[in-house]
């Protein structure tokens, strides 16, 4: 039987019509881009595209669009490089306890250099209080880091409503889109935010590529020195194949993104119904009516998620326990932690499943009845070592 991918927050399938893209670019495109010659400037061509075609989709210019070699990148650059740009100005900085490691462990660096950062709580949906952001902004906050929408859990947070509860303020907003990129519309225009980073491996485009929105007269130190690519931003030779393939990726997304939402709601209900037919025990994590469509963190009481992670990936189905970037930790999952409290079950009894642009109805449905007997199977042992 064939294998059932559900970790598609980890990282997509390569689009087959981007994979076609990047190897006529490596064919045809030898040139580099800051070369003035025929062939450089073929190059900067391509460059210059995919820029517009982002910029396009998220309503930006392309001016404000820096290439990345990645989330953990772009989220490097915005927080590091603002705040160094910025610190005369202050050295307050504010997050929550739910971000990806780009961005949590990234101002926990600022820490030690000197900087206060302030991390919001969550309630049990993982979504943050406004009110909380309110009573946490001071004269010499310089910076709000807060993601777009949740790696783990899929809850989307009220970013429109902080960029403009900060449009008045000099305080920057950055948000780490990188999981809500392609999922939901993104408009830098109707909500003012300073700083996005994404990464072209969450929507089939190629891994060790993405790009950082940085709104015009942001102050932003550069983190990597060297040449003036990139607006002088980022130094270093662009990776024009890879840049090639996140420009159609981000075209595709753009022509197809209502079907893609539409498509996610219903493998969403395809596996809910699934397991609520065969009646085992579980809950979901998440906020019920802010959430991207994608993810689908489940709770199942009683079971140890490391033992059902393995007994799922012999039956041929590939889910997780949270980000990959922490896979192999024996921790529990700190966005779990602090929607839950420290200890809490559902910090070792949940799985994230979620889907890709290539994940079919019938995937869906027969993972959804392996998932289903695994916990049976798991929770029949369980109840015979109990004592009598």
């Amino acid at each position: 039987m064939n294998p059932i991918y559900l970790d598609h927050a980890a990282t997509t399938l390569i689009d087959p019509e981007v994979l076609e893209i990047m190897a006529e670019t490596y064919k045809k495109v030898i040139g580099n881009p800051s070369s003035i010659h025929s062939f450089g400037r073929q190059a900067r061509k391509v460059v210059d595209d995919a820029r517009d075609t982002i910029a396009k989709y998220i309503g930006a210019r392309s001016r404000e669009i820096v290439f990345t070699g990645g989330g953990t990148e772009g989220d490097n650059m915005a927080i590091i490089g603002s705040a160094f740009a910025n610190r005369d100005k202050g050295k307050h900085i504010i997050t929550t306890k739910i971000e990806h490691h780009g961005v949590f462990r990234t101002c926990e660096y600022l820490e030690k250099q000197g900087f206060d950062v302030d991390y919001l709580d969550v309630d049990r949906t993982g979504r943050i209080s406004v009110d909380e952001l309110k009573q946490k902004l001071r004269d010499d906050t310089i910076l709000v880091s807060i993601m777009y929408g949740n790696n783990e859990v899929g809850t989307i947070q009220p970013i429109r409503e902080i960029a403009h509860l900060l449009a008045d303020r000099p305080t920057l907003l950055h948000t780490d889109a990188v999981q809500s990129f392609g999922s939901i519309d993104i408009d830098v225009k109707d909500t003012p935010i300073d700083l996005l980073s994404m990464a072209g491996h969450k929507i089939g485009g190629p891994k060790g590529i993405g790009f950082l929105f940085v709104r015009d007269g942001v102050r932003l130190e550069a983190i990597a020195h060297g040449g003036d690519q990139e607006h002088k931003r980022r130094a270093g030779t662009q990776n024009v194949p890879a840049i090639a393939g996140l420009g159609l990726a981000v075209d595709l997304v753009r022509d197809h993104i209502r079907e893609r939402i539409d498509k996610y709601l219903s493998l969403r209900r395809a596996m809910l119904d699934t397991l609520r037919e065969a009646r085992v025990d579980f809950h979901i994590n998440g906020n019920s009516e802010h959430f991207l469509p994608q993810i689908l963190n489940l709770y199942f009481p009683g079971i140890n998620v490391e033992t059902l992670l393995t007994k799922l990936d012999l039956e041929g189905v590939a889910v997780s326990s949270g980000s990959a970037c922490t896979a192999g930790s024996i921790e529990p999952s700190h966005v779990l932690t602090a929607m839950f409290g420290d200890g809490a079950p559902e910090t070792h009894s949940s799985i994230r499943i979620s889907f890709g642009n290539g994940t079919t109805q019938e995937e869906v449905v027969r993972a959804g009845k392996i998932i289903a007997r695994s916990v049976r199977e798991l929770v029949n042992i369980r109840k015979a070592g109990e004592p009598g």
